[in-house]
């Protein structure tokens, strides 16, 4: 396999491309994977993490009007932080995600709440799996910043919504690279809003809008908290 070269991207969205073998399969994370099944048992035990599914859960609340006859996908649901805050408001949600430590995390959650209209899916990124059915809306947060390929997953995300279906991404503003430890398997450090509305425009969706949807803090080298904004960015899928 040829050695994959490329920078990171500083936030505008676009992934900058280097060599990769040409395996016949779409490999939209570029090969270069952080190990979330090791986190998955602890996952939940980081304040922020809960803290931000709620604040996003209520933005995503605040853009979209969630019904009991909509059936959701959330992309890179993890442990299923966020999916779970929205699945009492609709029919179905199904959580995706590349980490089947994180996802039997999630099955212990539902089994354990005896949850019915809530399930998890394993989709191997590097093959630019996407499950079957159709959606009213697929979400995805904190998720794209560690794919390679944006303009790809928008093309798939769009493939399985309804018409007139929504989707949500919520991500970093530009961090400048410094929002985690380490930068493995991340290929965008954050995106610029304007980036993002147009990639979204690109793909077809319509009536484009965004807002902040929680400020998340870590603290720097030295100790002192930083903010890092994350934003929501709805779009809407043509009938």
């Amino acid at each position: 396999m040829t050695t994959d070269t490329r920078k990171r991207n500083p936030g505008t969205g676009k992934a900058v491309k280097g060599k990769k073998e040409d395996s016949g399969s779409t490999d939209i994370t570029g090969g270069e994977n952080r190990s979330f099944d090791a986190e998955a048992a602890t996952w939940d035990s980081e304040p922020g993490r809960v803290k931000l599914a709620d604040d996003v859960a209520q933005a995503i609340r605040g853009m979209v009007s969630l019904t009991p006859e909509m059936d959701v996908l959330d992309f890179g649901c993890g442990t299923g932080l966020l999916t779970l805050h929205l699945q009492p408001l609709v029919r179905s949600i199904t959580g995706v995600d590349s980490s089947q430590g994180m996802l039997a995390v999630f099955d212990g959650k539902i089994r354990k709440q005896g949850i019915t209209n809530a399930r998890t899916r394993f989709a191997d990124l590097n093959k630019g799996d996407m499950p079957d059915g159709r959606y009213d809306l697929v979400i995805s947060s904190m998720t794209f910043h560690h794919i390679r390929d944006i303009p790809h997953l928008l093309k798939m995300m769009a493939g399985v919504l309804r018409p007139s279906g929504q989707i949500a991404v919520i991500d970093l503003d530009p961090d400048g690279g410094k929002f985690h430890s380490s930068n493995a398997g991340v290929f965008h450090f954050g995106f610029e809003r304007s980036v993002m509305k147009d990639l979204l425009e690109a793909e077809g969706f319509v009536s484009v809008r965004d807002r902040t949807a929680a400020i998340m803090q870590r603290p720097s080298p030295s100790g002192e908290a930083r903010d890092f904004p994350v934003f929501i960015m709805t779009g809407r899928k043509p009938e």
